[in-house]
């Protein structure tokens, strides 16, 4: 069922329901006061009728004018004045009452009830030392007939109220999903050819800003994701095929007449040097998918930071003597507890020795600060250098596969180090980030939460 259908079914059921308990009470209580009201009305005629009929005084006249004046005649009314000296069996029996009604009038001076729409109302009237029954009967004029208007009025407003409150929730209902629909209306256009488009945020309505901006958000990731796969296959397949073209020219120039053994092993070393490039590559590529995935099936143990960061500066001076790493531990915590946290460490020292090694390498080996410290939510590392840094308008594209920054042609890279070491922070919850001032050093700081 459409939302705009369950608003209108729910409106339309909650309002239907209220009217008509409304209604009912309305009914019910009018319907009891107009019972309540006839009685009263039957016993004022009943002690009219006792003082006109049995008080022997100079104003009954007027009492008598006043009845006829002002008092209507009920359907059928009758006013019957018994003497209980009399026998009241045959009262009883004259009048078809019960005798319970009697006693009811004597113990509480008055009484009443009904029998076929005919109500009964008695009181007991003393004057002159004597005591007499006055009852007074009619039909009730207001139950065979306001009771039913008042039903039919009832009936009557509450289907013209339910038709109302319809056509209220029909069109309360489209004015609220109106923007709904645009958003669907908007969001079914934009595709993989137009994803630049963005939703327009709406006015004075949060929740709908805030779906519009997810969404918006999310189609930014969406672009970000296709611009970054678009730009890595362009970027691999070059890569790629660079080597691959060259292994197939050293080949066939190798091949194409006999020539010397020198030779041979001179196009043999050039197949090897580029087949190991081709490898590198590879192998850069598997793992950088590899840490684009879910992190599911990586393994994950306890890990002492510190002891991680020597292990990996041991590691770049084994390949680069040269290189000049300082670790500063003076913000280290009392305790080493707090150093240590669950991560893989084949992906993490993976990650900082890409970063380490780019800091020494494109500062050209000069001095590589690498400072760790913990706060109460995260582990900080900070490794800074003085080197050739990355232009304002490239930092931009530093995670993207394959992209070197325009000042490093006189360096060897592939520039998948830094994608792939973003992708195994985000792995460990983390976050990386990188500033840069060109042609004067780099800072990347490093957040893993330690929770």
């Amino acid at each position: 069922m459409k939302t705009q259908n369950k608003i209108i079914l729910f409106l339309t059921t909650v309002f239907f329901f209220y009217l008509l308990l409304f209604s009912g009470f309305i009914y019910y209580t009018l319907n009891n006061y107009f019972y309540t009201d006839f009685y009263k009305r039957l016993e004022i005629r009943a002690a009219t009728a006792a003082k006109i009929e049995l008080e022997n005084r100079t104003d009954i006249d007027a009492v008598r004018e006043i009845r006829q004046e002002y008092l209507e005649i009920l359907p059928e009314e009758k006013i019957i004045i018994i003497d209980p000296e009399d026998e009241l069996t045959n009262e009883l029996e004259r009048f078809k009452l019960s005798k319970s009604f009697f006693n009811e009038i004597e113990s509480k001076n008055r009484a009443s009830f009904n029998r076929n729409n005919t109500y009964y109302s008695g009181i007991k009237y003393e004057t002159n030392g004597k005591t007499y029954y006055v009852i007074a009967s009619a039909e009730n004029y207001y139950s065979s007939h306001h009771t039913l208007y008042l039903r039919n009025l009832l009936i009557v407003g509450l289907i013209t109220s339910c038709i109302i409150i319809f056509i209220i929730a029909y069109l309360f209902s489209r004015k609220v999903l109106a923007p709904v629909e645009d958003i669907v209306r908007r969001m079914r256009n934009i595709s993989t050819e137009n994803l630049n488009e963005r939703l327009p945020m709406p006015k004075n309505n949060n929740e709908l800003a805030a779906m519009t901006n997810t969404f918006n958000e999310m189609l930014n990731r969406l672009e970000t994701s296709f611009e970054i796969q678009k730009n890595f296959i362009s970027n691999a397949s070059h890569e790629l095929n660079t080597p691959l073209t060259s292994i197939i020219g050293q080949a066939e120039i190798a091949l194409s007449k006999p020539r010397l053994a020198e030779a041979y092993i001179k196009s043999l070393y050039a197949i090897l040097e580029d087949a190991e490039k081709l490898s590198l590559k590879t192998e850069a590529l598997l793992s950088l998918a590899q840490t684009s995935y879910n992190n599911s099936h990586h393994l994950f143990e306890e890990i002492r930071l510190d002891e991680l960061l020597i292990d990996v500066k041991e590691n770049i001076i084994k390949l680069y003597p040269e290189a000049k790493i300082h670790i500063d531990f003076s913000h280290l915590p009392d305790t080493p507890e707090k150093l240590k946290f669950c991560g893989n460490k084949q992906l993490l020292h993976l990650a900082l020795f890409n970063i380490i090694m780019n800091a020494s390498k494109y500062s050209n080996h000069q001095k590589v600060n690498v400072a760790l410290a913990v706060s109460s939510e995260n582990i900080i590392i900070v490794i800074k250098d003085r080197g050739i840094g990355i232009p304002k308008d490239e930092l931009n594209h530093i995670y993207d596969p394959f992209f070197r920054a325009s000042n490093t042609t006189k360096y060897k890279g592939y520039g998948i180090g830094l994608p792939l070491s973003r992708n195994i922070i985000r792995i460990h919850h983390g976050v990386l980030n990188v500033s840069s001032i060109d042609q004067q050093g780099t800072t990347v700081e490093i957040k893993i939460p330690v929770s």
